[in-house]
């Protein structure tokens, strides 16, 4: 048990702290600093701070799950989506950040490999995973839902949901990486309880953030950016259709949800109503920050939230 758990967890850790203080320097050499929106006063002192931090935890994951790669061959598709979507974000912070082209790439281009990505990952999980893609049913008492051919479409809109989710989430100092650290515990112990073989993997993810949140809990010096937070959302998305549980990352990816969700209705009234909003600022997190809340409180409210949701979906199991 140590071997397929604690170990991973520990190299993991080990191997994102270490690169540090090797990786933060270097993203300063190039310049590759955070842009802050002007609204938010309180975050004009973090423009600058080195982002595509998310080199760390990728790197991390990987190096980790090669040890255990040939023993839990489960483990590949679940680090294909978090390696591919992880590589869509560094395209687009080399773009931003790097290349200085101040939208990255274009919304259009973005969806489109997030649907080859995510096309490719179906393919597998359809015809040669050998896991089922009916969805384990919350609160049945272990019922899965199979429906058919529809399970294909529903997994597009879960995957790159999530993975959008993970993104909008990456707006405080440790915000993503509190929030999945929750996440990646969860699907550990389902993991290990289903016997499915997932499990280094899940705590080679919670080994990488702890060791990234050293340098990213508030003051951060390091921000994951879009190669760390699309990566996460793939590490969801990919792992709860491992375990046949995708309608479980509506309970414990609510956070991610709610921050999404923040931003389609706040540009959508916005659209509609010539100016007019109904959050403070989006995604939701800012409008809390807008609110008078610290930036430190609302990663521990969010974090607990989640937390208290991983609890409810193991009751729900």
């Amino acid at each position: 048990m140590a071997y397929q758990i604690a170990i991973p967890v520990i190299i993991s850790f080990v191997i994102s702290a270490l690169l540090g203080p090797v990786v933060i320097p270097f993203l300063r050499k190039l310049k590759v600093g955070q842009t802050e929106r002007k609204e938010l006063e309180s975050h004009q002192k973090k423009t600058g701070t080195p982002t595509m931090g998310g080199l760390m935890i990728l790197a991390s994951i990987i190096v980790t799950s090669v040890f255990y790669i040939e023993d839990y061959p489960r483990i590949v598709p679940i680090l294909f989506l978090t390696v591919a979507f992880g590589l869509i974000g560094f395209l687009d912070d080399y773009l931003k950040v790097v290349l200085k082209r101040t939208d990255g790439l274009l919304p259009k281009q973005k969806m489109l490999l997030q649907i080859v990505v995510t096309a490719v990952f179906a393919v597998y999980m359809w015809n040669y995973s050998g896991v089922s893609l009916a969805m384990l049913v919350p609160f049945s008492g272990g019922k899965y839902w199979d429906i058919g051919w529809m399970a294909i479409p529903v997994m597009f809109l879960a995957v790159i949901g999530t993975v959008n989710g993970t993104n909008f989430t990456d707006g405080l100092d440790g915000l993503a990486s509190s929030v999945t650290i929750m996440v990646a515990t969860f699907f550990t112990v389902v993991a290990v309880g289903m016997d499915s073989g997932i499990e280094p993997i899940t705590c080679a993810v919670v080994g990488a953030l702890l060791g990234f949140l050293l340098f990213n809990v508030y003051p951060a010096s390091v921000f994951m950016g879009d190669t760390g937070s699309l990566a996460l959302g793939g590490f969801v998305a990919g792992t709860a259709y491992m375990l046949q549980m995708p309608i479980f990352i509506l309970i414990v990816g609510l956070i991610y949800l709610t921050e999404v969700l923040s931003v389609m209705i706040q540009v959508t009234y916005f659209k509609k109503t010539g100016g007019k909003r109904i959050f403070r600022m989006a995604p939701i997190h800012h409008h809390f920050e807008l609110g008078g809340w610290s930036e430190t409180r609302v990663v521990a409210v969010f974090s607990i939230v989640t937390a208290i949701l991983c609890l409810i979906a193991l009751l729900a199991i």
